[in-house]
């Protein structure tokens, strides 16, 4: 099936069920500059990702992460959005989006202009103190680990997914690391590591406004993760039908009602120039 009869076919299903959740993943930010994660099989395209419980016990662990972080977070700062956040923006300003869940902590859906977000593994522009509660921004620390890790500054890198870059060897021996500027206590990015659990409230909020939309439509993501996998298996459970437009493969691809197997951007964007415009 061509792209065009993929979208034609999208359209005629939004147009009888035209309330949406979207939920997205790494995928829609790649042109964005942004690396992502996986390849088309779904399988990790560098070495996996840090774990929770390494960070919050083992200050090499940490010296690393901020490290490659410090290396890592201005290729997310500058990032702009690219037609895809800003195709899904117009759906939303057009009431076809209800809500949409991103799986991406980067921030671009709202650059976009999109208003309804539920960011389901956190931001990367904020940090937060696991020791008293407090949020700053992640701009901040970026200055702080300027001022106390200039040798890290001729170091040129590969970029890596969400903010990381590849450091190893001696300069993470010198690496100072940051702490809160509240309480000096142990700072981690707001974000949930890998092995770290999404709030029960952000997750009992996705489950209401599935609830209330007419289909499930997935963008850029393999699903490979439990955390947004689970709202499809919901979808499929409740007979709420699950659309997706995804290069490679997904966990879900035998639930779903329709798969559009092409880059996001222009699929996107021939689907809002084929939609009617709504109030």
């Amino acid at each position: 099936m061509t792209r065009e009869a993929s979208v034609r076919q999208l359209r005629d299903f939004i147009l009888e069920h035209p309330r949406l959740m979207v939920l997205t993943g790494a995928g829609i930010s790649q042109s964005s500059g942004i690396p992502t994660y996986r390849d088309a099989t779904g399988a990790w395209t560098s070495s996996q990702p840090i774990q929770h419980g390494e960070f919050m016990r083992d200050a090499v662990v940490r010296k690393r992460y901020w490290a490659r972080s410090y290396k890592g977070w201005p290729n997310v700062a500058s990032a702009r959005p690219n037609p895809a956040h800003l195709a899904l923006s117009h759906l939303e300003a057009q009431s076809y989006v209800q809500c949409l869940v991103t799986q991406n902590i980067d921030r671009l859906h709202q650059k976009a202009g999109h208003q309804r977000v539920i960011d389901l593994h956190g931001r990367l522009d904020q940090v937060i103190c696991m020791d008293c509660g407090e949020i700053a921004a992640r701009a901040d620390v970026q200055q702080w680990l300027a001022a106390h890790n200039s040798h890290l500054d001729h170091l040129t890198v590969r970029q890596r997914p969400d903010g990381d870059a590849e450091i190893e060897g001696a300069a993470l021996e010198k690496m100072q690391l940051p702490s809160c500027a509240h309480c000096s206590g142990l700072i981690k990015p707001n974000v949930v590591f890998y092995g770290g659990s999404v709030d029960k409230q952000i997750i009992g909020d996705v489950f209401e406004q599935l609830s209330q939309c007419d289909a499930l439509l997935v963008v850029g993501s393999s699903l490979m993760v439990y955390s947004s996998f689970r709202y499809c298996r919901f979808a499929h459970d409740h007979d709420i039908p699950i659309l997706c437009i995804n290069q490679g493969l997904t966990r879900a691809d035998e639930l779903l009602h329709l798969k559009v197997r092409s880059d996001c951007a222009d699929t996107l964007k021939q689907l809002v120039d084929s939609l009617p415009a709504r109030g």
